[in-house]
């Protein structure tokens, strides 16, 4: 039973998508808007929610260790991993979607190892609270991600099997912290600040000059600023 809670926990991530399917165009000054907009969401999240959390778990070594694996391997990743190419009103800029993808999906593993392990702790109420809170955040964080996906041009079906292909990889991470309980207790801060890492990576790498790409660069910053305190909000309240 409790792995049919974290299996919902984690895929509210793709009901927060669906209302995404109901949007039609946007012109280039809103895609660059609700770009810098996620970048805003990514950088309060890593901030106030991964750092935090993983110098209450750790150190400010474990922490340095982790911020910078996480970025040295998305930076790896991004040599590999074949970019998406966009075609812009003024200049011809790309977005590696899938290190955007792969980083979301990092920042999901943290996450749903607390689910899990919070359902293996001795304290039978421990589980449902932090579920219901992670599956909470998981809505919005959902239609984000499908927003960002729609203005790279991925559409119906397929993008919402991105977005979910991302819950999966929170729901692996639960049962793992369910079945393997304690084990991972170790291991969480360095997720977490892994996940900062990685996320911090894309934010500036990709995001940031992505929402310049069309001369929009005030109402991109505006929209980074709001959605970095719509999310510090969010996180200081949902703790």
């Amino acid at each position: 039973m409790d792995a049919v809670h974290i299996f919902i926990t984690t895929f509210t991530t793709t009901i927060g998508a669906l209302p995404v399917l109901l949007i039609r165009n946007l012109s280039h000054r809103w895609k660059d808007s609700l770009l810098a907009f996620t970048a805003g969401i990514m950088v309060a999240a890593s901030t106030y929610g991964l750092i935090p959390s993983a110098l209450k778990l750790s150190s400010m070594s474990v922490l340095a260790a982790g911020i910078l694996l996480g970025t040295f391997t998305l930076m790896l990743l991004e040599i590999v991993v074949p970019h998406h190419d966009l075609q812009h009103s003024k200049n011809n800029r790309h977005v590696n979607i899938h290190l955007f993808l792969i980083a979301m999906a990092l920042h999901n593993l943290p996450e749903g190892i607390s689910v899990g392990m919070s359902y293996a702790s001795h304290y039978s109420d421990l589980g449902p609270v932090v579920a219901f809170a992670i599956g909470l955040q998981n809505l919005p964080e959902g239609f984000l991600i499908a927003l960002f996906l729609f203005m790279q041009s991925v559409r119906g079906v397929k993008m919402v099997i991105l977005v979910s292909a991302t819950a999966m990889a929170e729901f692996l991470a639960g049962m793992a912290g369910l079945y393997f309980g304690e084990s991972f207790t170790s291991l969480v801060p360095y997720g977490l600040a892994f996940s900062a890492g990685a996320m911090l990576f894309v934010v500036y790498k990709e995001l940031i000059p992505e929402s310049h790409g069309d001369g929009n660069e005030r109402t991109s910053t505006f929209s980074f600023i709001l959605g970095f305190l719509i999310m510090t909000v969010l996180t200081v309240n949902l703790r």
